[in-house]
Order: structure tokens, then C-alpha cells, then sequence
């Protein structure tokens, strides 16, 4: 729907333009954000709050073939939003979608270090961080920051 498209490309453009927790150019255009956010493979979502768009996020294969059974996730969630449980929402609802897909774990490859509440979130919902790269995320005020490789088991 084209209303979503426009409300995830407002949520997109806040989230990215601090360059502080995405890779993304924060320059990057609406055009280009949201081919990304609805590529072919992916899943994209919402969450609504009274009737607004306050939240997206996406799911796909983290890679193809061989690797498809490993989802892989994006969440973004508006300013306003923030601290009302809705990336929890999202987070929780992303792991039964993962699981209804079929994936048997989901991997985040790319989680700035900086970004401790992500960070305290998906290690709430048992998330484990499995890798750290050093100085992989060129944060806006910090500098170079590490980025971790966070991971769930979704099969018993």
C-alpha cells in the first residue's frame, strides 16, 4: 500500500539520517530505501499505533541456497515510538514469522556496538552475540565503533 511505503520511507529517513545505528547512507534516497526495504525475498511489515504507522521490519533469507534456512531481520522504529514496546512487538513477532517461514535461526550481521538498547533488547529475546568485528561501523560522533554478529537458535 502506498501509505505504508510513505510513512516506512519517514520512519527510514529519521533512523538513518544520525548515522548512528545503520550502514546506510544517510543520504540515501527514498527511492533507493525503499527498494531495499521491498526487494524481492523480503517480507516487510508494520506496526500501527492508533492508527499510524509507528514501526517497520523486514525479513528474508540471510543468504541464498545453502544458507536460506537462516533468516535475517531489519527493524526500525519512529522516534515517538520509541521506549512504548514496540520494537519488542516487532522483535517477537519476527521470530514466530521466521519460525512459520521455516527458518531454524535467525542472524543479525550487523549491530553497532553503540546501540545498547537493540543490544539489551535481542539479548532479551535470546539473542547471543557470536561475533565482534572491530571498528566495522564509522559512527557519526564516535568514530570507528565494533559491530556485533547477534544469533538465535529457532529449533528445539
Amino acid at each position: 500500500m502506498e501509505s505504508d511505503r510513505d510513512a516506512i520511507w519517514n520512519i527510514f529517513r529519521v533512523v538513518i539520517s544520525p548515522g548512528d545505528t545503520y550502514a546506510f547512507d544517510p543520504a540515501m534516497s527514498r527511492r533507493d530505501a525503499l527498494a531495499y526495504w521491498f526487494r524481492s525475498g523480503t517480507w516487510t511489515y508494520v506496526a500501527e499505533s492508533k492508527g499510524k504507522v509507528v514501526g517497520t521490519y523486514i525479513l528474508r533469507a540471510n543468504q541464498p541456497g545453502l544458507g536460506s534456512h537462516v533468516a535475517n531481520a531489519a527493524f526500525m522504529v519512529s522516534p515517538q515510538a520509541r521506549g512504548t514496546g514496540v520494537g519488542r512487538q516487532m522483535g517477537e513477532h519476527s521470530l514466530e514469522e521466521a519460525r512459520h517461514f521455516g527458518f531454524r535461526s535467525i542472524q543479525f550481521n550487523f549491530v553497532v556496538s553503540t546501540n545498547h538498547t537493540a543490544i539489551r533488547l535481542w539479548e532479551s529475546l535470546g539473542f547471543d552475540i557470536i561475533a565482534t568485528v572491530p571498528g566495522a561501523f564509522r559512527h557519526s560522533v564516535k568514530g570507528f565503533v565494533d559491530v556485533h554478529i547477534m544469533f538465535r537458535n529457532l529449533v528445539d
